[in-house]
């Protein structure tokens, strides 16, 4: 047999290898010299590309390089394969596979990087193709802005077919049946009088074959899976708490470990008095760390209590000690020479405000916390040839970056094993936890360390949402929105994330005013502009990133206005819409909601449209006004993502959305004083409670010819719908983040 791989680097092939006596599929569709994951553990007269299915005598693996954070992604990833494939639920194991830049996300480059381009209407085309290509080049493996679907929608399906082809092609040679009379079905395939061959009896015969490459995807109306409800692969782990985690893993001989850095983040350790954690039962050890200490213990509880008994002399915060002074350095940033960049400018803005301002009006959005359930944990390995860890992350190989320059490795060194991640909303984008537990992994070679933060060290040491303020303007005329001048201040979150993973993103910063530039209204004049704040607290991703809070500013403003001109909410957004697509998701939640109908007495609907990740969103919300507070009725939620793969994850998705973004408009926030966060555990940001949670009904578009991802879009919109549910209700306009500082929940 021909060895094909190192043509397969530079084309779009598609292929097998043989490996271990089984063999794998994959597609390679790429255009730069990736090394082939799998050449070097090859047998003889075998060939290999970028593995999507592992099959052998004994079982068939489908691996999802995606990480899965609590979104679904490793069942879509399995189902995507088995609608080619031809194998059922329960036929199968799935991997998360090891790290390779042949798994390089290429949703993030193609689609103009969602996290930062949502929208390829609106320019930044050479930005794109610079991040795009940057991406290719280190061959970027990651899980985050919504964009697994998109990645593998295709090139799954793709590898689940020449998997089909090439097994009924090695049945063809074993039964002297012609191929084009196989079928395949249930993990085998089928011979016209209808015995089987199983994929796993197959798997020696077509690790002999060149692959089949001529493959044609099945039309949607073919589709046994995708578009139709399944029941999730980890439904019944999660239902009885049998599913395995990060915080689960349980290495023989490991100890455990907790940290104490200094809660002023940045801030330096200087000194330290560990003697009363010594004498503690179970400690083993206590070792200098980045920042802090940690102690190691023979479990988890004796280590934290032992770390909280060392007293410490913390150094300052390199940022503003007290909140007022970050929020006086945000309203100082609406200064030319902190102009990030003019997104947009429609029209001649400044002379339909001239005719007179109908709205001139600030929000605020406060520093936010991720708070997943799962606190953060790694459990490390070091030894002289090898670094072994065992976490949840959703970037697989800087990871191993960051670890190899801890330890002194090589990155090829660090054996990454990906767990299910309880929770991330951006937390397990960061490396700082899995970096401390290297360091202290390190100082023990030969041992394992399992290194498992409290919820305490959790919050102080989360880099939040950034912080954010607008300031707005508009004009209407006969009835009509005519003007909108928007703009945004805050510090640059991709330049605080990339800063500590040692990369440098150049130009301006997408985040700093997503959900609001990219908006797809026409309004004859329209103006958005992003201003740079100096970094203050270091930020991170968070659930939507930039959008949860451009979607507040922009959606809210245009609500103003809106009513300033006397016009419904709903028909002029739909008016203003000219984006089709988009106009339809507002149809379909105004019809769902049964918009204008009757509504009791103190009892108001907000609506709100933001388009994020390339999703356009609308949703509706009804709020009672009560003697004890705002009630949240109901929430109707239209949003387009092209084709929905899977109706029960994706409803689960967009209501958990809807959910965690209610939380947090509702009670959540970050605040600092004395340069440390003053929130300190859940009791300290609520969220929603589960008494205050309301009906969701959710219906999902599939207009649009691009296919997206669903796990952020639904939580931008839900801040300013319920602001503006308020007002109708209550007459009451909030233009603050959180809303409880200004109204009560029932």
């Amino acid at each position: 047999m021909n060895k094909v791989g190192k043509i397969a680097r530079r084309t779009f092939l598609i292929g097998a290898a043989a490996v271990a006596g089984g063999v794998a599929f994959g597609v390679y569709k790429v255009r730069t010299p990736f090394d082939n994951p799998l050449e070097n553990d090859l047998a003889d007269g075998s060939a290999t590309f970028n593995p999507w299915v592992i099959i052998d005598s004994e079982k068939v693996t489908l691996i999802g390089p995606h990480g899965d954070k609590g979104q679904g992604i490793a069942h879509a990833q399995a189902a995507l394969i088995a609608e080619e494939l031809d194998i059922e639920f329960g036929q199968f194991e799935t991997s998360f596979g090891k790290p390779d830049k042949a798994y390089w996300n290429r949703a993030m480059a193609d689609d103009g990087v969602p996290f930062m381009f949502t929208d390829k209407s609106f320019s930044a085309e050479s930005m794109r193709t610079v991040m795009g290509g940057l991406l290719k080049l280190l061959g970027m493996q990651g899980t985050g802005g919504s964009s697994s679907i998109p990645d593998s929608f295709v090139k799954l399906r793709e590898a689940g077919a020449m998997a089909r082809e090439t097994l009924k092609l090695a049945a063809s040679n074993l039964s002297g049946v012609p191929v084009s009379d196989l079928k395949t079905a249930n993990g085998a395939v089928v011979l016209p009088d209808g015995s089987e061959l199983a994929y796993t009896a197959l798997a020696g015969e077509a690790a002999k074959l060149d692959p089949v490459r001529e493959i044609k995807l099945r039309e949607p109306s073919e589709w046994r899976l995708i578009g139709k409800p399944m029941q999730r692969l980890d439904i019944m782990s999660k239902s009885t708490g049998t599913m395995n985690y990060g915080i689960d893993v349980d290495v023989d001989g490991a100890v455990h470990a907790a940290v104490v850095c200094n809660p002023r983040q940045g801030g330096a350790l200087n000194g330290y008095d560990a003697d009363a954690a010594k004498e503690m039962r179970g400690v083993q050890k206590i070792v200098d760390v980045s920042g802090g200490v940690a102690v190691v213990a023979d479990n988890t509880w004796r280590a934290i209590q032992a770390a909280q008994a060392i007293e410490f002399d913390w150094g300052p915060a390199p940022y503003p000690a007290e909140q007022d002074d970050h929020w006086a350095e945000v309203a100082a940033s609406f200064v030319e020479d902190r102009l990030d960049k003019e997104w947009r400018h429609d029209g001649d803005v400044d002379q339909a405000l001239a005719g007179g301002k109908a709205v001139d009006v600030e929000y605020r959005v406060p520093y936010v916390a991720h708070a997943p359930l799962e606190p953060l944990n790694a459990t490390v390995l070091v030894e002289d040839d090898k670094v072994t860890v065992w976490t949840g992350h959703q970037i697989p190989r800087m990871l191993q970056q960051q670890v190899a320059a801890v330890t002194g490795h090589d990155p090829e060194q660090v054996d990454f094993h990906n767990q299910f991640m309880g929770g991330s909303f951006g937390h397990r984008l960061e490396f700082e936890h899995v970096k401390l537990a290297a360091e202290v992994a390190n100082q023990m070679r030969g041992t394992p360390v399992k290194l498992t933060y409290s919820r305490e060290e959790d919050f102080a040491h989360d880099f939040p949402r950034h912080i954010g303020m607008a300031r707005g303007s508009g004009a209407v005329q006969d009835g009509k929105v005519v003007a909108v001048d928007l703009s945004v201040a805050m510090p640059s979150v991709i330049n605080s994330q990339m800063g500590r993973a040692g990369l440098s993103v150049p130009g301006p910063d997408t985040q700093i005013s997503a959900g609001a530039w990219n908006n797809p209204y026409s309004i004859p004049n329209s103006r958005m502009r992003a201003y740079r704040v100096p970094e203050l607290a270091p930020t991170s991703s968070w659930r939507s990133v930039g959008a949860s809070a451009g979607g507040f500013f922009f959606d809210s403003l245009l609500d103003e206005l809106i009513h300033e001109a006397g016009a419904d909410p709903l028909a002029e957004r739909i008016r203003l819409m000219q984006h089709d697509v988009s106009r339809k998701v507002l149809e379909a939640v105004g019809e769902m909601s049964n918009w204008g109908s009757a509504l009791p007495a103190n009892t108001g609907r907000g609506v709100a449209f933001v388009e994020s990740f390339g999703v356009p969103t609308a949703e509706v919300i009804e709020v009672t006004n009560t003697e004890d507070g705002i009630r949240i009725n109901k929430v109707w939620v239209a949003a387009d993502v092209g084709t929905v793969v899977d109706p029960i994850n994706f409803e689960n998705l967009v209501q958990g959305g809807v959910i965690f973004g209610l939380g947090h408009a509702m009670n959540s926030e970050i605040t600092y004083s004395d340069g440390m966060a003053e929130q300190a555990n859940y009791w300290d940001a609520e969220g929603m409670r589960m008494h205050q949670c309301p009906e969701i009904f959710v219906k999902g578009l599939e207009n649009s010819t691009s296919v997206r991802g669903i796990g952020e879009p639904p939580v931008p919109p839900a801040a300013p719908a319920l602001a503006n549910a308020i007002f109708a209700a209550t007459g009451q306009r909030i233009r603050e983040l959180p809303l409880y500082k200004h109204i009560d929940f029932v």
